[in-house]
C-alpha cells in the first residue's frame, strides 16, 4: 500500500508540473544576462533611469545607392523625419509596431548634432543647408577645450556612431582631412536603439529586424540590425530551430533503441511517456517555483532522455533481484547526481541553471522508474527469463587484472596531452562558425569604434549631495582615463579619451554629484549616470571603452581598476561584458581541475554511505574522476575547452559514477548485466549522437562529449566489472513497501 500511496503522489505532482507548464509555458532566452551574473550592470540596470543596458540594440543605415549619408543634407531630413515616425507612431509605414515591446530610448548621430548646434543659437531641424547653420565658422569645433557639454556629447556620439574612417568635419576639425566648414561625412551611421517592455524583461528583440525590414521597404534607406544582442536572438532561434528539428528522431531513436533491447512494444512506449512527462512536468514546476529558463537549458532535455533509458534495462535483462536493481539504481541516481552538482556552485549562471534542470530531472526519472514503471519491466522480465534461461545463466570468468589500470593509465595519458587554456566566453560560442552573422558583427567590428571597443563599467559608492564626493570621483575618473588600455582618439593636437560619466563642466567647490550631472545633458550611452534609490543618489556609473579583441586586457584593466578604487579609499564595482567573461574563463581554467576533484569526492562520499563499502566507493570515484579529467581533455581537443563544456564533462562523470555503481554492487559478474549496461549506454548514446548534429555549439559540444562519456564510462564499467570484490559492510537502505 505503501508504493501505491507513493506512485500516486508522483503520478500527481508530475501531472500538476505538466497542467502548469500549459498554463505558464516558458519563454527561454539568450543573452549575457542569463549566463553569467554581472554586478556592475545589474545595479546600473535597477539603480538608473538611463536604460537596461543588456537592451542596448543597433541599427546600421545606409542610402540604397550607399553614397553620402551624413553630407547630403536632404538625407539628414529624411533620416530626421524617419526618426519622428518611429517613435510617434503617426506614419503606419514607419511606426514601431510591437505587442510585447517599446522603444525607451533612441540615440542617432543627427539628434546629438542638432542639440551641438542649438547650444550656439543655430537650428539644424528647421534649416535648409548645412551652410545655414555651420556659419559663421566653429574654428575649435565640438572638440575644443571651451566646447558646450552638449559639443562634447556630439563628439562622442560622431566617434562611436560614425565609421572609423569618416571625415569629422566640425565635429573636431583639428583631425587630418577635417574642417570647421563641413559636416562630418560618412555613407552610413547607426543608431542605438533601446528597447522595453511592460514586463520589465525583453524576450523577442527580433520585433525590432521586423520594423528594419518594414522601413527599408518603405524609404530609399537600408536599415539593418546589427550588434551582439541581435547575435544572441540568432543564437536563441538556432538553439530553438534544432531543438524541434532533433526533438522527434530523437523519440523515433529512442522507441528503436528501447524495442530492440527491451523486445516489448509496452514497455517502450511508456518508457518514452514517462519521459515525455518528466520532461514537461519539470518544466512545468519549476517556472512556477520562478526559475528563468535559457535556450541552453534545452541541452537538458536529450541528457533526461538518455539517463531514463537504465532502469529499463537493468530491470528487464538483469540477472538480480528486485531488491539488488533497486539499490544499484538508487546508487546511480546519488552519484549521478552527486557529480553534477558541484555545477550548482559555479561562478556561472548558466552552467548553474543547467546543472538544477539536470539534477531535477535525473531524480524524476528515478522516481519514475522506481515507483510508476518498476512492475511493468517487471513483467517484461518474467518473459524474457523464460525464454532466454539459457542465456541468462550466471557464468563466472577469470578476473582480467589488467584491464582497469591499463584504461585508467591510457585516460590519464589523454589528460595529460591535451592543450591548456580555456576560451574566453562570448557570442562566437553560441553561433556556428559559418553563421554569416559572424562575418557582418567582424565587419563592424573593423569598420566602428563602439562595435571595436567594449565597455567597462565601473560603479562607484557615493552621496549625491556631498561636494567632497564628487571632487573624489572626478579625480578617480581622471586617473581611469590615464590608464593605457583606454581608447582614445588622437588629432596631433587634443587627444580624446573615451570615458564617460561624471561631466566636469562649471564645477566649483560647493558643486554636488547631483547638480553636476542633474543640469548636464544626458550621453550617448545613459540619460543619468547616477545611480539613486529610494529617491537618493548613492553612487556614479561611469564607463570606460576599451579593446574589445584584447581579454587579457581587458582582465588586467579590471584588476587595475579595482586597486585603484582601493587606493583612493572607494568603494565599487567593475563589470562589463569582457572582463567578466575573461575572468570566469581564467576562473574556469585554474579550477576545473578542483572541480573534478570535488565532484570525484562527493561520489566516494555518495558511494561509501550507500554501499558501506571503501574498496567499491574508491573504485567508483577513480573511475569517475578518471572519465573526468579524460573528458576534459578531449574537450580541449575537439574544438577547444570552454566553459559551455563544463557541464558535459561533469554530466559525463555522473554517467561513469552510474556505470560503475552497477559494475561495483554485484559480487559476481554476470553477462546479462553486461547486456543491460551496454543496452542502456547504446540507447542513450544514440540520442547524444543525434545532438553532435546541431547547429548551436554548446548543443553540439555536449553530445560530441557526452557519446564519448558513454562509450569510455560503459567500457570502464565492463573493465571493473572484472576486478574481484571485497565484501564490505552494507548501508541497507529501506527500499522494501510491500
Amino acid at each position: 500500500m505503501e508504493t501505491h500511496r507513493i506512485k500516486n503522489v508522483i503520478i500527481v505532482l508530475l501531472l500538476t508540473g505538466c497542467l502548469l507548464a500549459i498554463i505558464n509555458p516558458p519563454t527561454p532566452s539568450l543573452s549575457t544576462k542569463v549566463i553569467f551574473d554581472d554586478e556592475a550592470s545589474i545595479r546600473i540596470s535597477e539603480q538608473s533611469d538611463g536604460g537596461k543596458l543588456n537592451q542596448q540594440l543597433i541599427i546600421r543605415i545606409s542610402h540604397e545607392d550607399n553614397g553620402p549619408l551624413t553630407s547630403n543634407f536632404s538625407r539628414v531630413q529624411d533620416l530626421f523625419s524617419i526618426e519622428n515616425d518611429l517613435i510617434s507612431g503617426d506614419n503606419r509605414n514607419l511606426s514601431y509596431d510591437s505587442k510585447t515591446t517599446f522603444i525607451n530610448r533612441l540615440e542617432t548621430p543627427f539628434s546629438s548634432w542638432s542639440d551641438a548646434l542649438e547650444s550656439r543659437n543655430r537650428d539644424l531641424k528647421n534649416a535648409s543647408s548645412w551652410n545655414d547653420v555651420l556659419q559663421p565658422t566653429l574654428e575649435d569645433g565640438w572638440c575644443g577645450k571651451n566646447s558646450t557639454s552638449q559639443e562634447q556629447s556630439a563628439l562622442e556620439t560622431t566617434l562611436l556612431l560614425l565609421p572609423k574612417q569618416a571625415s569629422l568635419g566640425v565635429a573636431c576639425p583639428s583631425f587630418s582631412g577635417s574642417s570647421a566648414t563641413q559636416p562630418p561625412q560618412a555613407n552610413e551611421i547607426l543608431w542605438l536603439v533601446w528597447l522595453d517592455s511592460e514586463e520589465g524583461t525583453i524576450t523577442d528583440w527580433s520585433e525590432l529586424s521586423v520594423w528594419c525590414e518594414k522601413a527599408s521597404q518603405n524609404t530609399d534607406y537600408d536599415f539593418e540590425p546589427a550588434g551582439v544582442n541581435m547575435l544572441f536572438k540568432k543564437a536563441e532561434k538556432i538553439a530553438e530551430d534544432d531543438l524541434k528539428k532533433i526533438l522527434i528522431p530523437s523519440v523515433l531513436l529512442l522507441f528503436i533503441f528501447l524495442f530492440i533491447g527491451l523486445r516489448s512494444i509496452k514497455s517502450s512506449i511508456l518508457t518514452l511517456g514517462g519521459v515525455g512527462l518528466v520532461l514537461v512536468a519539470e518544466v512545468g514546476l519549476l517556472s512556477s517555483l520562478g526559475h528563468n529558463f535559457s535556450v541552453i537549458d534545452g541541452i537538458a532535455i536529450p541528457i533526461i532522455m538518455g539517463v531514463a533509458v537504465d532502469g529499463a534495462f537493468w530491470y528487464t535483462h538483469s540477472s538480480k533481484d528486485k531488491q539488488h536493481i533497486r539499490k544499484i539504481l538508487l546508487i546511480a541516481m546519488f552519484t549521478t547526481v552527486a557529480a553534477v552538482s558541484i555545477a550548482l556552485f559555479s561562478q556561472i549562471k548558466a552552467q548553474r541553471s543547467l546543472a538544477l534542470v539536470m539534477i531535477i530531472g535525473i531524480i524524476l526519472d528515478w522516481l519514475m522508474t522506481r515507483y510508476v514503471l518498476e512492475d511493468i519491466y517487471l513483467q517484461n522480465k518474467t518473459v524474457n527469463q523464460t525464454k532466454q534461461r539459457s542465456i541468462n545463466q550466471k557464468q563466472t570468468l577469470s578476473p582480467i587484472a589488467w584491464f582497469w589500470p591499463a584504461s585508467l593509465t591510457a585516460l590519464l595519458f589523454i589528460a595529460l596531452t591535451a592543450p591548456a587554456g580555456v576560451e574566453v566566453l562570448d557570442i562566437q560560442q553560441f553561433l556556428p562558425e559559418d553563421e554569416t552573422s559572424l562575418d557582418e558583427l567582424q565587419d563592424l567590428t573593423d569598420n566602428y569604434m563602439i562595435a571595436s571597443g567594449t565597455i567597462v563599467w565601473i560603479v562607484i559608492d557615493a552621496n549625491g549631495d556631498d561636494p567632497q564626493a564628487l571632487q573624489e570621483i572626478l579625480a578617480f575618473q581622471q586617473q581611469v582615463s590615464q590608464h593605457p588600455s583606454i581608447i582614445s582618439y588622437d588629432t596631433g593636437l587634443i587627444q580624446t579619451k573615451l570615458v564617460m560619466g561624471v561631466p566636469n563642466f562649471d564645477v566649483t567647490e560647493n558643486t554636488t554629484l547631483n547638480t553636476a550631472i542633474g543640469t548636464a545633458d544626458q550621453s550617448i550611452l545613459m540619460n543619468d549616470f547616477r545611480l539613486i534609490e529610494d529617491d537618493l543618489t548613492k553612487g556614479v556609473a561611469i564607463a570606460a571603452f576599451i579593446d574589445g579583441k584584447d581579454a587579457d586586457g581587458a582582465l588586467d584593466f579590471k584588476t587595475d581598476v579595482e586597486e585603484l578604487i582601493e587606493m583612493n579609499d572607494l568603494s565599487g564595482i567593475v563589470g562589463g561584458d569582457l572582463p567578466i567573461g575573461a575572468e570566469l574563463a581564467k576562473s574556469f581554467e585554474e579550477s576545473r581541475i578542483l572541480q573534478i576533484l570535488l565532484a570525484g569526492f562527493a561520489v566516494f562520499i555518495t558511494s561509501y554511505f550507500i554501499t558501506g563499502s571503501y574498496q567499491k566507493a574508491l573504485r567508483i570515484a577513480i573511475g569517475t574522476i578518471a572519465v573526468g579529467i579524460a573528458v576534459d581533455g578531449l574537450a580541449s581537443y575537439f574544438g577547444g575547452r570552454k566553459v559551455s563544456t563544463a557541464p558535459a564533462v561533469l554530466l559525463g562523470m555522473g554517467f561513469a559514477a552510474d556505470y560503475l555503481s552497477h559494475a561495483s554492487f554485484s559480487e559476481k559478474r554476470d553477462l546479462s548485466d553486461d547486456y543491460a549496461r551496454w543496452g542502456a549506454a547504446l540507447t542513450s548514446l544514440s540520442i547524444f549522437a543525434l545532438v553532435i548534429f546541431s547547429r548551436f555549439p554548446p548543443a553540439q559540444d555536449t553530445g560530441q562529449l557526452l557519446s564519448l562519456s558513454i562509450l569510455l564510462s560503459a567500457l570502464l564499467a565492463t573493465f571493473a566489472s572484472f576486478l574481484p570484490s571485497k565484501s564490505g559492510k552494507t548501508f541497507h537502505l529501506n527500499l522494501e513497501s510491500e
